[in-house]
């Protein structure tokens, strides 16, 4: 096959079906949409047209139960057929079919043509850490809480709080949207004059990764806003507007801050096993195409459960350095408290963010205390020490707060 394709791979769940003439159907009806009823000097003309069986893998094991029965399908189809941008292709190979009876969509392998439509990420993982200055570490983000109806005097507090804990970044809250009593620009100014309060006690820089929101044709220009006012990230739900908006974003020169991108919304598409389209093609490679720097995404310990193999292979796709695109950071979230940092370290090793909201913010000495105890837990695992041992040693106090608090999982 001399021209370009993008091969997708579907999961496809079916008691009696036929694998093999399904995967022709799909090859054949999401491209040229017959083929043995057209004339032989037609099917010359649109040849270059057609979609083409790659694999049918059928798993089907010995007393397999009623459902059990299902095939790995790879389709590839021409770039030909399409526009070199995400939603053509998602709707070239997922549109129609994504209502045909249980078959998700598992990957999805570009061509290095249609790849060389996307930049991908503006910084990636090490831009992140060179604006940081951190490299020898895992990074830490905190999150605000409870911010709706909060007026800029007490969001400007729970920041300062948040900074002087020792946190690398600070993200808005995805629910927190443009509203009188917090409006974006005086958002920015607020929370960066308290970022530079704190860096003036701390040493430390930090990012604030301010939600952007609005109408879909506004949103390049609520981020030059927000840059304008001094912003240095912007948090972006990434599903509610569409990897096209998070791509038009991210290659635009004028928008010259890290975007993270905010998984909202994810699960009306990975959670199922019949349905949708998987958590590493949706949150890992769809998410670094697009041009996120960094990925959030459920965590295999917390409060909001994703299967750790799906979990490993979303920062797995993030990371993968044989992509010739930078690298986004990893993000795994939700129910994160210092107790589960050497699991996020032994999992996720050097490149990851640690995230926290509740972990921080619900520290029995303080929000201040919580940052510094996620930052004393990222220490001792960096130097090989379990983390009792290291509560115990004097000046960690806030550590050893937290695990009386939440415990220890090693």
């Amino acid at each position: 096959m001399n021209q370009a394709y993008c091969i997708a791979t579907y999961r496809c769940y079916d008691d009696k079906a036929d694998f093999h003439k399904k995967a022709q159907s799909i090859a054949v009806g999401l491209t040229v949409g017959s083929w043995t009823d057209l004339p032989e000097a037609r099917k010359k003309e649109m040849e270059k047209h057609l979609g083409r069986v790659v694999s049918v893998d059928v798993h089907e094991p010995e007393g397999a139960a009623p459902g059990e029965r299902y095939a790995d399908l790879k389709i590839a189809y021409p770039d030909i057929n399409f526009s070199r941008d995400l939603p053509a292709l998602l709707v070239t190979v997922f549109g129609k079919l994504s209502m045909d009876g249980k078959i998700k969509l598992i990957d999805l392998d570009v061509s290095d043509d249609f790849r060389s439509a996307f930049p991908g990420p503006k910084f990636g993982v090490d831009g992140v850490r060179e604006l940081l200055g951190v490299h020898d570490r895992q990074l830490l983000m905190s999150i605000f809480k409870s911010v709706i109806g909060h007026d800029l005097p007490n969001l400007k507090e729970q920041f300062y709080r948040q900074a002087l804990g020792g946190v690398d970044l600070i993200k808005d809250d995805e629910i927190l949207f443009e509203n009188p009593l917090t409006p974006l620009e005086k958002r920015v100014e607020a929370c960066m004059d308290a970022a530079r309060r704190a860096e003036a006690e701390t040493g430390q820089k930090l990012l604030y990764a301010v939600n952007l929101t609005g109408p879909t044709s506004q949103l390049a220009a609520n981020a030059r806003k927000a840059i304008a006012a001094g912003a240095n990230a912007l948090l972006f739900n990434v599903l509610a507007y569409g990897f096209d908006a998070l791509h038009e974003l991210s290659r635009d020169p004028s928008i010259t801050v890290p975007i993270a991108a905010h998984p909202a919304m994810a699960g009306a598409f990975y959670p199922s096993p019949h349905y949708g389209i998987s958590a590493p093609l949706l949150l890992g490679k769809l998410m670094r195409l697009a041009g996120a720097d960094l990925a959030l995404f459920p965590s295999p310990y917390g409060s909001v459960v994703m299967p750790k193999e799906e979990n490993l292979a979303v920062k797995d796709a993030l990371l993968d350095r044989s992509v010739p695109l930078r690298t986004s950071f990893p993000v795994p979230s939700a129910g994160i408290h210092p107790g589960l940092v050497p699991l996020i370290v032994r999992d996720f090793g050097h490149d990851v963010v640690v995230n926290a909201g509740g972990g921080i913010h619900g520290h029995p000495m303080g929000t201040e205390a919580g940052g510094r105890a996620f930052r004393q837990a990222i220490a001792a695992c960096g130097a090989g020490i379990p983390l009792r041992e290291a509560a115990a040693q004097s000046g960690n106090e806030e550590l050893k707060a937290a695990i009386e608090a939440w415990g220890v999982k090693e």
